[in-house]
């Protein structure tokens, strides 16, 4: 989905978080997808709590990659933040598999717990 050449942006510690920030960008923007094709759904009331998971997963995944982007110290918690919102977006979107936008935002939510998981050190 979203491919950046991060290696010219990062230094010192921030290069420890390269996969995971990658995982986290290409969520937030799957999330941002998600959430605005929802919108066009036809059975709106059934997309509102997707809706409000991929906003907060977006913001989530963007609160994480920002910190990690700057080898912060508070990027450990913001990433097991950040994957409990993935699960949660990964859960509500699987019940809307029937839409293609939802099932890849479900995909990409996976692959950033999984990637905050590990980046904290907890098995994912």
């Amino acid at each position: 989905m979203v491919s950046a050449d991060l290696e010219q942006y990062l230094h010192g510690k921030s290069h420890e978080y390269e996969s995971c920030l990658k995982a986290c960008l290409e969520c937030m923007v799957a999330c941002d997808m998600c959430s605005d094709a929802c919108l066009h759904e036809e059975d709106l009331n059934m997309m509102v709590e997707c809706i409000r998971l991929d906003r907060d997963c977006a913001d989530a995944c963007n609160a994480a990659s920002r910190a990690m982007s700057r080898g912060g110290p508070l990027s450990a918690e913001l990433c097991r933040s950040c994957a409990e919102a993935c699960e949660r977006c990964a859960a509500e979107c699987e019940k809307h598999s029937h839409h293609r936008h939802c099932t890849v935002c479900a995909e990409a939510c996976r692959r950033c717990a999984a990637e905050c998981h590990k980046m904290v050190g907890v098995a994912a």
